[in-house]
Protein backbone atom coordinates (compact mmCIF):
# COMPACT_ATOMS: atom_id res chain seq x y z
CA UNK A 1 0.00 0.00 0.00
CA UNK A 2 0.95 3.46 -0.96
CA UNK A 3 1.60 5.25 2.24
CA UNK A 4 -0.30 8.30 2.75
CA UNK A 5 2.14 11.17 2.26
CA UNK A 6 3.41 9.57 -1.01
CA UNK A 7 0.53 9.45 -2.53
CA UNK A 8 0.01 11.88 -5.87
CA UNK A 9 -2.54 14.68 -5.49
CA UNK A 10 -4.75 15.09 -8.71
CA UNK A 11 -4.47 18.21 -9.96
CA UNK A 12 -7.62 20.30 -9.18
CA UNK A 13 -7.03 21.66 -13.14
CA UNK A 14 -7.43 18.23 -14.26
CA UNK A 15 -10.82 17.21 -13.42
CA UNK A 16 -11.84 15.99 -16.92
CA UNK A 17 -12.52 11.87 -15.81
CA UNK A 18 -12.25 11.59 -11.65
CA UNK A 19 -13.07 7.91 -10.56
CA UNK A 20 -15.60 9.32 -7.64
CA UNK A 21 -16.71 6.91 -4.62
CA UNK A 22 -20.27 7.99 -2.78
CA UNK A 23 -20.55 6.08 0.19
CA UNK A 24 -23.84 5.21 1.08
CA UNK A 25 -23.92 2.99 3.94
CA UNK A 26 -28.14 2.53 3.82
CA UNK A 27 -29.95 4.52 1.25
CA UNK A 28 -29.24 2.33 -2.29
CA UNK A 29 -30.05 4.55 -4.89
CA UNK A 30 -31.71 1.68 -6.44
CA UNK A 31 -34.76 1.42 -3.67
CA UNK A 32 -38.76 2.09 -4.17
CA UNK A 33 -38.92 4.74 -2.10
CA UNK A 34 -41.59 5.44 0.65
CA UNK A 35 -40.14 2.61 3.21
CA UNK A 36 -39.10 4.04 6.66
CA UNK A 37 -35.78 4.34 5.50
CA UNK A 38 -35.49 4.85 2.13
CA UNK A 39 -36.35 8.73 1.16
CA UNK A 40 -35.01 11.45 -0.20
CA UNK A 41 -31.17 10.22 0.62
CA UNK A 42 -31.35 7.81 -2.10
CA UNK A 43 -32.83 9.95 -4.40
CA UNK A 44 -30.15 12.28 -3.30
CA UNK A 45 -27.75 9.84 -4.17
CA UNK A 46 -28.79 8.81 -7.36
CA UNK A 47 -29.27 11.55 -8.71
CA UNK A 48 -26.19 13.25 -7.92
CA UNK A 49 -24.19 10.39 -9.27
CA UNK A 50 -25.92 10.87 -12.85
CA UNK A 51 -25.32 14.30 -12.54
CA UNK A 52 -21.71 13.91 -12.38
CA UNK A 53 -21.53 11.26 -14.55
CA UNK A 54 -22.99 13.52 -17.23
CA UNK A 55 -19.90 15.76 -16.18
CA UNK A 56 -17.64 13.26 -17.10
CA UNK A 57 -16.98 11.52 -13.64
CA UNK A 58 -16.60 7.79 -13.35
CA UNK A 59 -18.87 7.17 -10.09
CA UNK A 60 -19.31 3.90 -7.90
CA UNK A 61 -21.94 4.57 -4.93
CA UNK A 62 -21.17 2.10 -2.12
CA UNK A 63 -24.09 0.62 -0.07
CA UNK A 64 -24.75 -2.08 2.03
CA UNK A 65 -25.46 -5.62 0.92
CA UNK A 66 -29.44 -5.83 2.19
CA UNK A 67 -30.35 -8.99 0.05
CA UNK A 68 -29.13 -12.05 -0.86
CA UNK A 69 -28.73 -12.78 -4.55
CA UNK A 70 -27.62 -9.07 -5.17
CA UNK A 71 -24.34 -8.86 -7.59
CA UNK A 72 -21.60 -7.71 -6.15
CA UNK A 73 -22.09 -4.59 -8.74
CA UNK A 74 -24.90 -3.05 -10.97
CA UNK A 75 -25.14 -0.49 -13.33
CA UNK A 76 -27.61 2.22 -12.24
CA UNK A 77 -26.96 4.04 -15.42
CA UNK A 78 -24.11 5.04 -18.05
CA UNK A 79 -21.08 5.95 -15.42
CA UNK A 80 -22.53 5.17 -12.94
CA UNK A 81 -22.06 1.54 -11.04
CA UNK A 82 -23.97 0.48 -7.79
CA UNK A 83 -21.61 -1.91 -5.14
CA UNK A 84 -23.18 -3.57 -2.81
CA UNK A 85 -21.06 -4.19 -0.10
CA UNK A 86 -21.08 -7.27 2.40
CA UNK A 87 -21.44 -5.84 5.98
CA UNK A 88 -23.74 -7.58 8.32
CA UNK A 89 -26.72 -10.07 7.25
CA UNK A 90 -27.81 -9.46 3.94
CA UNK A 91 -31.13 -8.60 4.96
CA UNK A 92 -32.72 -5.09 5.69
CA UNK A 93 -32.02 -3.74 8.92
CA UNK A 94 -33.34 -0.51 10.37
CA UNK A 95 -30.66 2.12 9.43
CA UNK A 96 -30.36 2.48 13.48
CA UNK A 97 -29.12 -1.52 13.96
CA UNK A 98 -26.28 -0.60 11.20
CA UNK A 99 -23.56 0.80 13.48
CA UNK A 100 -21.83 -2.38 14.60
CA UNK A 101 -21.53 -3.42 11.02
CA UNK A 102 -19.62 -0.31 10.00
CA UNK A 103 -16.27 -1.60 10.38
CA UNK A 104 -16.53 -4.64 8.39
CA UNK A 105 -17.79 -1.87 5.87
CA UNK A 106 -14.83 -0.27 6.23
CA UNK A 107 -12.65 -2.52 6.53
CA UNK A 108 -13.90 -3.87 3.03
CA UNK A 109 -13.65 -0.92 1.42
CA UNK A 110 -9.71 -0.71 2.25
CA UNK A 111 -9.26 -3.88 0.53
CA UNK A 112 -11.00 -3.39 -2.53
CA UNK A 113 -9.67 0.34 -2.76
CA UNK A 114 -5.81 -1.20 -2.46
CA UNK A 115 -6.59 -4.26 -4.15
CA UNK A 116 -8.57 -2.66 -7.15
CA UNK A 117 -7.22 0.74 -7.01
CA UNK A 118 -8.14 3.94 -5.23
CA UNK A 119 -10.43 6.50 -6.27
CA UNK A 120 -9.37 10.22 -6.57
CA UNK A 121 -12.13 10.97 -3.94
CA UNK A 122 -14.85 9.97 -1.28
CA UNK A 123 -18.25 11.65 -0.30
CA UNK A 124 -20.05 9.72 2.18
CA UNK A 125 -23.67 10.29 3.16
CA UNK A 126 -25.16 9.97 6.31
CA UNK A 127 -23.01 9.64 9.68
CA UNK A 128 -22.48 6.06 9.34
CA UNK A 129 -21.28 6.26 6.05
CA UNK A 130 -19.11 8.82 6.87
CA UNK A 131 -17.22 6.56 9.99
CA UNK A 132 -16.54 4.18 7.40
CA UNK A 133 -15.59 6.17 5.07
CA UNK A 134 -13.40 8.13 7.35
CA UNK A 135 -11.16 4.79 8.36
CA UNK A 136 -10.43 3.91 4.99
CA UNK A 137 -9.70 7.91 3.85
CA UNK A 138 -7.02 7.87 6.83
CA UNK A 139 -5.79 4.79 6.14
CA UNK A 140 -5.21 5.01 1.97
CA UNK A 141 -4.86 8.72 2.14
CA UNK A 142 -7.76 9.85 0.39
CA UNK A 143 -9.54 12.98 -0.03
CA UNK A 144 -13.19 13.07 1.75
CA UNK A 145 -16.23 15.42 1.97
CA UNK A 146 -18.84 14.35 4.00
CA UNK A 147 -22.71 15.24 3.65
CA UNK A 148 -25.01 14.30 6.53
CA UNK A 149 -28.59 14.61 5.05
CA UNK A 150 -29.38 14.49 9.03
CA UNK A 151 -28.32 15.58 12.16
CA UNK A 152 -28.37 13.61 15.78
CA UNK A 153 -28.46 16.46 17.57
CA UNK A 154 -31.52 17.74 15.73
CA UNK A 155 -33.30 14.61 16.22
CA UNK A 156 -32.43 14.03 19.50
CA UNK A 157 -34.15 17.75 20.29
CA UNK A 158 -37.47 16.63 18.42
CA UNK A 159 -37.54 12.91 19.37
CA UNK A 160 -36.33 12.70 23.23
CA UNK A 161 -36.73 9.42 24.56
CA UNK A 162 -37.94 7.87 21.49
CA UNK A 163 -35.22 8.63 19.32
CA UNK A 164 -33.78 5.23 18.89
CA UNK A 165 -30.07 6.27 17.39
CA UNK A 166 -27.39 5.33 18.88
CA UNK A 167 -26.18 6.94 21.88
CA UNK A 168 -22.57 7.33 19.97
CA UNK A 169 -24.21 9.26 17.12
CA UNK A 170 -23.68 12.78 18.25
CA UNK A 171 -19.90 12.05 18.89
CA UNK A 172 -19.37 10.61 15.46
CA UNK A 173 -21.07 12.92 13.52
CA UNK A 174 -18.89 15.72 14.87
CA UNK A 175 -15.51 12.98 14.45
CA UNK A 176 -16.45 12.55 10.93
CA UNK A 177 -17.26 16.44 10.41
CA UNK A 178 -13.20 17.24 12.06
CA UNK A 179 -11.80 14.31 10.00
CA UNK A 180 -13.40 14.93 6.47
CA UNK A 181 -12.06 17.68 4.26
CA UNK A 182 -15.13 19.56 3.75
CA UNK A 183 -18.55 19.06 4.68
CA UNK A 184 -21.35 19.85 2.08
CA UNK A 185 -24.45 21.11 4.12
CA UNK A 186 -27.55 20.76 2.04
CA UNK A 187 -28.94 23.91 3.69
CA UNK A 188 -28.10 27.14 5.99
CA UNK A 189 -30.11 25.82 8.64
CA UNK A 190 -27.92 22.55 8.75
CA UNK A 191 -24.58 24.83 8.49
CA UNK A 192 -25.65 26.93 11.86
CA UNK A 193 -26.87 23.43 13.64
CA UNK A 194 -23.00 22.26 12.74
CA UNK A 195 -21.82 25.37 14.43
CA UNK A 196 -23.60 25.21 17.65
CA UNK A 197 -21.84 21.58 17.83
CA UNK A 198 -18.27 23.34 17.53
CA UNK A 199 -17.36 22.88 13.81
CA UNK A 200 -16.39 25.89 12.14
CA UNK A 201 -18.56 26.86 9.64
CA UNK A 202 -16.50 27.99 7.23
CA UNK A 203 -15.55 24.19 6.79
CA UNK A 204 -19.01 23.48 5.33
CA UNK A 205 -20.23 24.37 1.98
CA UNK A 206 -24.29 24.52 1.29
CA UNK A 207 -24.69 22.60 -1.94
CA UNK A 208 -28.51 21.87 -1.71
CA UNK A 209 -30.49 18.51 -3.10
CA UNK A 210 -31.95 18.44 -6.60
CA UNK A 211 -34.97 17.72 -8.66
CA UNK A 212 -34.48 16.21 -12.02
CA UNK A 213 -36.48 19.09 -13.74
CA UNK A 214 -37.17 16.89 -17.19
CA UNK A 215 -38.97 14.43 -15.54
CA UNK A 216 -41.00 16.37 -12.67
CA UNK A 217 -42.01 18.58 -14.89
CA UNK A 218 -45.51 20.05 -15.40
CA UNK A 219 -47.24 18.67 -18.35
CA UNK A 220 -47.31 14.77 -18.21
CA UNK A 221 -49.77 11.52 -17.19
CA UNK A 222 -51.82 12.76 -14.36
CA UNK A 223 -52.79 10.15 -11.98
CA UNK A 224 -56.06 8.82 -12.01
CA UNK A 225 -58.71 11.24 -9.33
CA UNK A 226 -61.71 10.51 -8.73
CA UNK A 227 -65.10 12.72 -8.68
CA UNK A 228 -66.14 12.25 -5.37
CA UNK A 229 -63.82 15.15 -3.74
CA UNK A 230 -63.46 18.87 -5.55
CA UNK A 231 -59.53 18.77 -4.36
CA UNK A 232 -57.08 16.47 -4.06
CA UNK A 233 -53.95 17.04 -1.13
CA UNK A 234 -50.78 15.12 -1.76
CA UNK A 235 -48.87 14.16 0.88
CA UNK A 236 -45.21 11.75 -0.26
CA UNK A 237 -42.61 10.17 1.67
CA UNK A 238 -41.42 7.98 4.21
CA UNK A 239 -44.00 7.20 6.50
CA UNK A 240 -42.50 8.31 9.73
CA UNK A 241 -44.90 10.32 12.48
CA UNK A 242 -41.59 13.38 12.43
CA UNK A 243 -43.30 13.95 8.70
CA UNK A 244 -46.55 15.07 9.94
CA UNK A 245 -48.92 12.66 8.39
CA UNK A 246 -51.39 13.28 11.84
CA UNK A 247 -51.55 17.15 11.26
CA UNK A 248 -52.28 16.59 7.69
CA UNK A 249 -55.51 14.48 8.89
CA UNK A 250 -56.19 16.60 11.36
CA UNK A 251 -56.10 19.65 8.80
CA UNK A 252 -57.98 17.70 6.89
CA UNK A 253 -61.19 18.00 9.26
CA UNK A 254 -61.09 22.10 8.12
CA UNK A 255 -61.55 21.08 4.73
CA UNK A 256 -64.65 19.51 3.77
CA UNK A 257 -64.62 19.29 0.02
CA UNK A 258 -60.82 18.15 -0.25
CA UNK A 259 -59.29 14.29 0.12
CA UNK A 260 -55.99 13.09 1.35
CA UNK A 261 -53.49 11.01 -0.69
CA UNK A 262 -50.81 9.70 1.95
CA UNK A 263 -48.57 7.88 -0.46
CA UNK A 264 -45.10 6.44 1.50
CA UNK A 265 -45.27 3.15 3.85
CA UNK A 266 -44.36 -0.51 3.06
CA UNK A 267 -45.98 -1.89 -0.14
CA UNK A 268 -49.90 -1.64 -0.97
CA UNK A 269 -50.35 -5.19 0.37
CA UNK A 270 -48.83 -4.87 3.52
CA UNK A 271 -50.53 -1.43 4.60
CA UNK A 272 -53.08 -2.62 6.96
CA UNK A 273 -50.20 -4.43 9.17
CA UNK A 274 -48.44 -1.57 9.28
CA UNK A 275 -48.15 0.41 13.15
CA UNK A 276 -48.15 3.59 11.51
CA UNK A 277 -50.77 3.12 9.06
CA UNK A 278 -53.26 1.50 12.01
CA UNK A 279 -52.23 4.73 14.01
CA UNK A 280 -53.31 7.50 11.27
CA UNK A 281 -56.05 5.38 10.36
CA UNK A 282 -57.37 5.89 14.11
CA UNK A 283 -56.83 9.08 13.71
CA UNK A 284 -58.48 9.36 10.78
CA UNK A 285 -61.84 8.09 12.55
CA UNK A 286 -61.44 10.09 15.35
CA UNK A 287 -61.27 13.54 13.50
CA UNK A 288 -64.55 12.52 11.37
CA UNK A 289 -62.11 11.98 7.83
CA UNK A 290 -61.55 8.58 7.64
CA UNK A 291 -63.99 8.19 4.11
CA UNK A 292 -61.70 10.87 2.64
CA UNK A 293 -57.98 9.95 3.40
CA UNK A 294 -56.51 6.74 0.97
CA UNK A 295 -53.22 5.52 1.65
CA UNK A 296 -51.54 4.24 -1.27
CA UNK A 297 -48.04 2.59 0.20
CA UNK A 298 -44.70 2.48 -1.18
CA UNK A 299 -44.99 4.14 -5.10
CA UNK A 300 -42.26 3.35 -7.66
CA UNK A 301 -40.07 6.25 -8.87
CA UNK A 302 -41.88 6.39 -12.37
CA UNK A 303 -45.03 7.13 -10.94
CA UNK A 304 -43.99 9.70 -8.94
CA UNK A 305 -44.12 12.70 -10.80
CA UNK A 306 -48.06 11.12 -12.23
CA UNK A 307 -48.94 11.55 -8.55
CA UNK A 308 -47.67 15.19 -7.68
CA UNK A 309 -49.33 16.41 -11.22
CA UNK A 310 -52.74 14.76 -9.56
CA UNK A 311 -53.05 17.03 -6.63
CA UNK A 312 -54.36 20.48 -6.03
CA UNK A 313 -51.71 21.63 -3.14
CA UNK A 314 -48.64 18.89 -1.95
CA UNK A 315 -48.67 19.23 1.87
CA UNK A 316 -45.40 18.77 3.65
CA UNK A 317 -45.95 19.66 7.30
CA UNK A 318 -43.19 17.57 9.08
CA UNK A 319 -42.02 18.50 12.51
CA UNK A 320 -38.39 18.77 10.98
CA UNK A 321 -37.10 18.01 7.87
CA UNK A 322 -33.14 18.55 6.96
CA UNK A 323 -33.50 19.42 3.91
CA UNK A 324 -37.12 18.02 2.29
CA UNK A 325 -36.96 16.63 -1.54
CA UNK A 326 -40.26 16.51 -1.80
CA UNK A 327 -41.52 20.62 -2.14
CA UNK A 328 -38.60 20.28 -4.70
CA UNK A 329 -40.49 17.86 -6.36
CA UNK A 330 -43.83 19.50 -6.29
CA UNK A 331 -42.40 22.66 -7.41
CA UNK A 332 -41.10 21.67 -10.75
CA UNK A 333 -44.41 19.88 -11.55
CA UNK A 334 -45.88 23.01 -10.79
CA UNK A 335 -47.60 22.62 -8.21
CA UNK A 336 -48.21 24.77 -4.73
CA UNK A 337 -47.00 23.63 -1.91
CA UNK A 338 -47.75 24.23 2.00
CA UNK A 339 -44.38 23.11 3.93
CA UNK A 340 -43.99 23.69 7.95
CA UNK A 341 -41.33 26.71 7.81
CA UNK A 342 -38.51 23.86 9.36
CA UNK A 343 -35.06 23.07 8.08
CA UNK A 344 -34.15 22.88 4.16
CA UNK A 345 -37.55 24.06 3.44
CA UNK A 346 -36.88 27.56 4.91
CA UNK A 347 -34.93 28.01 1.90
CA UNK A 348 -36.73 25.94 -1.14
CA UNK A 349 -40.05 27.05 -0.50
CA UNK A 350 -40.49 31.09 -0.80
CA UNK A 351 -43.42 32.05 1.13
CA UNK A 352 -46.59 33.41 -0.68
CA UNK A 353 -44.41 33.08 -4.10
CA UNK A 354 -44.15 29.30 -4.72
CA UNK A 355 -46.12 28.25 -1.45
CA UNK A 356 -47.06 28.77 2.14
CA UNK A 357 -44.90 28.14 5.33
CA UNK A 358 -46.66 27.81 8.52
CA UNK A 359 -45.30 26.79 11.78
CA UNK A 360 -44.85 23.52 12.45
CA UNK A 361 -47.22 21.27 14.47
CA UNK A 362 -49.92 23.95 13.62
CA UNK A 363 -52.93 21.90 11.67
CA UNK A 364 -55.02 25.19 12.47
CA UNK A 365 -52.05 27.05 10.24
CA UNK A 366 -51.80 24.80 7.94
CA UNK A 367 -55.86 23.70 6.90
CA UNK A 368 -55.90 27.84 6.52
CA UNK A 369 -53.23 28.31 4.44
CA UNK A 370 -54.22 25.62 2.28
CA UNK A 371 -57.84 26.53 2.24
CA UNK A 372 -56.65 29.78 0.82
CA UNK A 373 -54.85 28.11 -2.00
CA UNK A 374 -57.67 25.43 -2.31
CA UNK A 375 -60.34 28.69 -3.13
CA UNK A 376 -58.09 30.46 -5.30
CA UNK A 377 -57.25 28.54 -8.40
CA UNK A 378 -55.31 31.76 -9.92
CA UNK A 379 -52.93 32.07 -6.95
CA UNK A 380 -52.23 28.50 -6.87
CA UNK A 381 -51.59 28.50 -10.71
CA UNK A 382 -49.16 31.21 -10.22
CA UNK A 383 -47.35 29.59 -7.22
CA UNK A 384 -47.02 26.67 -9.25
CA UNK A 385 -45.34 28.65 -12.09
CA UNK A 386 -43.07 30.44 -9.73
CA UNK A 387 -42.08 26.91 -8.08
CA UNK A 388 -41.17 25.83 -11.22
CA UNK A 389 -39.04 28.86 -12.25
CA UNK A 390 -37.13 28.77 -9.04
CA UNK A 391 -36.27 25.14 -9.52
CA UNK A 392 -35.09 25.59 -12.61
CA UNK A 393 -32.74 28.70 -11.20
CA UNK A 394 -31.54 27.01 -8.32
CA UNK A 395 -32.32 23.39 -7.80
CA UNK A 396 -31.56 21.29 -11.27
CA UNK A 397 -29.77 18.62 -10.72
CA UNK A 398 -26.80 20.04 -13.38
CA UNK A 399 -26.21 22.96 -11.10
CA UNK A 400 -26.14 21.01 -7.78
CA UNK A 401 -23.33 18.89 -9.50
CA UNK A 402 -21.54 21.91 -10.75
CA UNK A 403 -21.42 23.06 -7.15
CA UNK A 404 -20.63 19.67 -5.84
CA UNK A 405 -17.84 19.69 -7.96
CA UNK A 406 -16.57 22.98 -6.94
CA UNK A 407 -16.30 21.95 -3.45
CA UNK A 408 -14.49 18.85 -5.01
CA UNK A 409 -11.50 21.48 -6.65
CA UNK A 410 -11.81 22.87 -3.07
CA UNK A 411 -10.31 20.16 -1.47
CA UNK A 412 -8.40 18.65 -4.34
CA UNK A 413 -6.93 22.65 -4.35
CA UNK A 414 -6.19 22.06 -0.61
CA UNK A 415 -4.24 19.04 -0.66
CA UNK A 416 -2.17 20.50 -3.21
CA UNK A 417 -1.08 23.38 -1.89
CA UNK A 418 -0.55 21.42 1.47
CA UNK A 419 1.95 18.91 -0.02
CA UNK A 420 3.28 21.66 -1.81
CA UNK A 421 4.77 23.25 1.55
CA UNK A 422 5.63 20.01 2.78
CA UNK A 423 8.13 19.56 -0.33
Amino acid sequence: MTPPSARPIRSPNRLGSLSLALVSEHASPLATLGGVDAGGQNVHVACLAGALADRGHRVTVYTRRDARGLPTVSRLRPGVTVHHVPAGPAEQLPKDELLPHMREFAYYLMRHWQENGAPDLIHSHFWMSGLASLAAARELGLPMLHTYHALGTVKRRHQGAADTSPPARIGCEREVGFGSDRIVATCRDEVTELARMGLPENKADVVPCGVDSERFRPDGPVAERGTAHRHRLLQLGRLVPRKGAALSIAALAHLPDAELLIAGGPPPNRLDSDPEVRRLHALARAAGVHHRVRFIGAVPCDAVPDLLRSADVVLCPADYEPFGIVPLEAMACGRSVVASAVGGQLDTVADRETGRLVPPGDALALAEATAELLADEPVRRAYGEAGRRRVLSRYDWSQVAAATERSYRSVLTGRLVAAGART
